[in-house]
């Protein structure tokens, strides 16, 4: 499965680990995952140390997850980036936007 995700026992960090291709074809489960929050100040974890594929799709749904979770004041954070991964995200910005460890 290139997606899975975990809810923590307090239910206010939602983990999306990524495996595989992040690309357009697992939208759904993406939104599904992050539509889990019960909380408006939920945190999300993205976990991308599986991840060997990153698309602009995939830029686009991390966009609608800051969206959700509250644009600047959410808290989000990018773990586990591979380089080339990490090289994606720093073209694109994507540092301004998301913690990014």
């Amino acid at each position: 499965m290139p997606l899975n995700t975990e809810l923590s026992g307090d239910e206010k960090t939602i983990t999306i680990k990524i495996s595989g291709r992040f690309d357009f074809n697992i939208y759904q489960e993406f939104r599904q995952a992050y539509k889990q929050a019960k909380h408006q100040d939920t945190k999300y974890v993205i976990d991308l140390g599986q991840t060997e594929y990153m698309d602009s799709s995939a830029l686009g749904m991390l966009l609608l997850l800051r969206e959700r979770a509250g644009g600047d004041q959410g808290d989000i954070k990018i773990i586990n980036t591979k380089p080339e991964i990490k090289k994606i995200l720093t073209i694109s910005n994507f540092q301004r936007l998301f913690k990014i460890d």
